[in-house]
């Protein structure tokens, strides 16, 4: 609820912020960022033993994924326009290049300082790159992509490598999957930056608002940078304000958070269910302890089947 009200104030050429205040935004993933911190934030952190080490599980499924997301992206960034014309065009071009860029240089800043590659690193990269052009895919031009993916391989590998392990705000949000650095700091980074190196031509072409340009080309473009933080923060503002609520009149209905002694066995066994059947990694589902159906042969008779397919 609360990323689709912030979304249908920006959005595309309807959107009141894109008419009323100028604001320059295909989609702006603020709204899309915080609101899952705060989901976090509510419910606590995983146990224990899960944020001390917890390892990819399927590092081939990632980058199966990855191919799919990539894919996927340059589809909606260039459907924005809702017309196969030169802006859509841009946008599905300006999409990859600045994916490629982020994905080599958070590649690069790996080898550098960890003497190494790394796959998931590599995918994290894509990921802020294409976060990070969304907000720009019309309204710029081939090079500002190139720029913008410099600097969204950049910015959120450094909030990521080292910022999260020193500031003890970021470490009290257990975020698994670094939403906030290849999100949020990527999310607001291409804000700010669709800001700097819109190109007027382009805008005229999607937006309904006239002589928009940014901040490299003059004239009004130094003011436009400071309305796309304005924006962005009131984003961010709003989605950290209502999704609290909505958590929090969820909570007075429903646990946010499952039981100690269920979180140390996982929410697929509490189900009697096994997504891997990997031996020796924990505590394991007990029938005896809590009470629910099992596809441990030896209880097949006192506790009869749920009726789901299992496998012996």
């Amino acid at each position: 609820m609360a990323d689709f009200i912030a979304v249908e104030l920006e959005k595309g050429r309807s959107g009141i912020w894109i008419k009323e205040l100028d604001l320059l935004v295909l989609r702006h993933y603020c709204s899309f960022s915080f609101s899952p911190l705060v989901n976090v934030y509510w419910p606590g952190p995983r146990v224990k033993k899960d944020r001390e080490r917890f390892p990819p599980n399927n590092v081939l499924l990632v980058l199966a994924g990855a191919g799919l997301l990539w894919m996927g992206w340059a589809g909606f960034n260039g459907g924005d326009p809702y017309v196969a014309n030169t802006d859509s065009s841009m946008a599905v071009l300006n999409t990859n290049i600045c994916a490629a860029t982020s994905f080599l240089v958070w590649t690069w800043l790996d080898v550098i300082f960890f003497e190494k590659p790394s796959v998931i690193g590599a995918v994290q990269g894509m990921i802020t790159g294409l976060v990070c052009i969304t907000p720009a895919a019309g309204l710029v031009q081939g090079w500002a992509a190139i720029v913008m993916g410099v600097m969204s391989g950049s910015v959120p590998w450094f909030t990521m490598m080292i910022v999260d392990k020193r500031w003890k705000l970021l470490s009290a949000v257990d975020d698994t999957l670094g939403v906030v650095h290849t999100h949020a700091v990527a999310g607001f980074l291409g804000g700010v930056l669709t800001g700097l190196f819109a190109e007027p031509e382009l805008c005229a072409l999607f937006l309904p608002v006239t002589n928009s340009r940014g901040g490299v080309y003059g004239g009004s473009g130094l003011m436009q940078i400071l309305k796309q933080i304005v924006g962005a923060l009131f984003i961010i503002g709003w989605n950290i304000v209502v999704t609290s609520i909505i958590c929090l009149v969820l909570r007075c209905i429903v646990p946010l958070r499952m039981p100690e002694e269920q979180l140390l066995i996982g929410d697929d066994a509490v189900h009697g269910e096994e997504a891997y059947a990997l031996w020796g990694d924990g505590e394991k589902y007990d029938v005896t302890r809590h009470e629910l159906y099992s596809d441990d042969t030896s209880h097949a008779q006192k506790y009869p089947s749920s009726g789901a397919t299992q496998v012996v």
